[in-house]
């Protein structure tokens, strides 16, 4: 038998002993809280979510976190989170178009961007400016008379057309083609930054043209300005062709010609302008060197 002393032996407690130790605490009833939280609406949180995690679920569900403004630098950021990869693919599809393949459904697909665009464009103007230069330079190489001075101002001429040519045109498609969908509800319907895309990447084919310009032979160059006006030309009717085969045909033929005609302006006026020969002047006489001649006195 075990001693009375042992602190193994199991002993029983009176229930009203224990009723009066817990007289002077407070009792907490956690299924009461629970329900009562329940009743009121509020959330019961659980041990296992993380508090962040459910603010943010919050801000999706009250529609709190909306796409920046088209003026912040938050906006225009996402144009060119861009990969080289990408990139390299949209100038392969500009430079070797394909009936069938649309530029925008093929390659941007729903991702357009304005890295490429910015750097072709910017290639393509020093690549004028400095091969008009040169150009320049190989014509009246040899010359006396000659003597060469760099054009700087090629550069800002050659920007504001190629820019212009980039943006201010993409504007104006865009809204005719928005202007014709608000009347044709079938239309294909192009957002501005994808129409500035294919307008910019259409332009890279005119980089190695320009190149080749510099030699000053007539044929050559404007047997590269009719290639490069048809592979140009080629991305911009298949992609639009989409966006105006419903509509009359009077406006499909009014449309894709203003795009062909735009593009070959550009490349014809910049060849015209920055490669044309230009005759120089005859030597002038020196005034100085030159004896006069008296008049006999009688």
């Amino acid at each position: 038998m075990a001693s009375a002393n042992d602190p193994f032996q199991f002993q029983e407690f009176e229930e009203s002993n224990l009723l009066a130790a817990a007289s002077d605490s407070t009792a907490i009833n956690i299924e009461d809280d629970f329900i009562n939280q329940k009743s009121l609406g509020g959330s019961v949180p659980s041990g296992d979510e993380d508090p962040m995690e459910e603010d943010d679920k919050a801000e999706l569900l009250a529609g709190e976190k909306k796409s920046p403004a088209f003026w912040s630098f938050e906006y225009y950021q996402q144009f060119f989170n861009v990969d080289t990869r990408h990139v390299t693919e949209r100038i392969v599809g500009s430079v070797l178009p394909w009936p069938g393949k649309n530029f925008i459904h093929v390659y941007l697909r729903r991702n357009p961007d304005l890295y490429g665009p910015f750097w072709i464009c910017t290639t393509l103007v020093f690549a004028i400016a400095i091969s008009g230069n040169l150009s320049t330079f190989l014509v009246n190489l040899g010359k006396p008379s000659y003597r060469y001075t760099p054009e700087f101002g090629k550069v800002s001429i050659a920007a504001t057309a190629i820019f212009s040519y980039a943006w201010l045109v993409p504007l104006a498609v865009w809204g005719f083609l928005l202007w014709r969908n608000n009347k044709i509800m079938n239309l294909v319907s192009y957002s501005f930054i994808e129409i500035v895309c294919v307008y910019g990447y259409s332009l890279s084919i005119y980089i190695p043209a320009v190149v080749l310009w510099i030699i000053p032979v007539e044929w050559l160059r404007w047997l590269t300005i009719m290639v490069a006006l048809c592979l140009s030309g080629s991305v911009l009717v298949i992609t639009f062709w989409p966006a105006v085969r419903d509509d009359k045909p009077k406006v499909i033929v009014a449309v894709m010609s203003a795009v062909l005609m735009l593009n070959a302006l550009l490349a014809v006026g910049c060849k015209m302008y920055f490669f044309s020969e230009e005759e120089l002047l005859p030597p002038r006489t020196n005034l100085s060197t030159t004896p006069m001649l008296h008049p006999h006195t009688t």
